[in-house]
């Protein structure tokens, strides 16, 4: 058990967000998370994991043709 929990509040200075959007991620289920009596952790790789599966990757070659500079 050496993962490491992070507080909402710890989470959200990661994604630099406000406390507003992991609480929401939370609720709506989108992120992985642990009770801890009426305390709410998330562990450290299901933030990982959050940024690794909505991270997009550039666009390259004839996808940026016909685009006015």
């Amino acid at each position: 058990m050496n993962e490491r929990y992070l507080s909402v509040e710890q989470v959200a200075e990661v994604l630099g967000t406000t406390v507003r959007f992991p609480r929401r991620l939370i609720e709506e289920r989108r992120i992985t998370y642990v009770k801890v009596g009426r305390h709410v952790r998330i562990p450290e790789s299901a933030v990982r994991d959050f940024i690794a599966a909505n991270t997009v990757q550039p666009r390259r070659g004839s996808a940026l043709r016909g685009v006015a500079a």
